[in-house]
């Protein structure tokens, strides 16, 4: 055998053994797992934008039901003009200026995170992995997010309110119940945030899975 030929031959196995690989990652249990794992956090990551993320009631001696703020990811909803109504005796801006950037690009953003999941569900590459990242810290710099508003909201009062004098900057409880004067609050997370968290986990799982196919393809 001349060595053009031996050399012709060696040329075509390597040619053939990279679509085998990718053939057999595909082919992998877990390779398709991961595939509907990183599909359904898309989809429960899409749901979310819908529904609400956060819940705050505020207990006041003339409302004896509360009042109730509602926040999504691009807006707020509930007793929010009442709210203001009591927040200005203590010097707190008005709600519906908190999270206005946050709240204008929220739409946009969760389609971008939505579609980078689904690349990384049907795109082989193992770089497109860290396009999963989004939606896996999603909820937690949601939290991040609410807790720096919630904290420049209660550290930047206006000291020309009548009550300014007897109220001492604070930070509104972002989970659990807070206290300021004779008010109390109550903050609870919702079903949005909650289906954004089981989004990140199952992204979490997809990536895992992924790798595990990668790993037995390789083999």
């Amino acid at each position: 055998m001349s060595k053009a030929q031996s050399t012709g031959k060696t040329v075509e196995s390597g040619q053939g053994e990279e679509p085998s690989v990718v053939t057999n990652f595909s082919r992998q249990p877990s390779f398709r797992l991961s595939t509907g794992l990183l599909i359904a956090a898309a989809a429960l990551l899409a749901v979310s934008t819908f529904l609400p993320y956060w819940r705050m009631r505020l207990n006041a001696p003339q409302y004896p039901n509360g009042l109730f703020v509602t926040i999504y990811v691009n807006h707020m909803d509930g007793d929010v003009a009442e709210i203001d109504g009591l927040n200005h005796y203590i010097g707190m801006a008005p709600l519906d200026g908190a999270a206005k950037i946050e709240r204008a690009i929220a739409p946009i953003a969760m389609v971008v995170i939505g579609l980078m999941i689904v690349g990384v569900a049907f795109i082989r590459s193992k770089w497109l992995a860290v396009f999963a990242i989004p939606a896996m810290t999603f909820p937690f710099i949601f939290i991040g997010d609410l807790w720096i508003w919630l904290w420049y909201y209660g550290n930047n009062l206006d000291p020309r309110a009548p009550l300014s004098a007897a109220i001492k900057p604070f930070t509104p409880a972002v989970l659990g119940t807070g206290h300021v004067g004779q008010f109390s609050t109550t903050a609870v997370l919702q079903m949005g945030w909650y289906l954004a968290l089981a989004a990140a986990i199952l992204a979490g799982f997809g990536l895992h899975y992924r790798r595990v196919a990668r790993q037995a393809a390789e083999k």
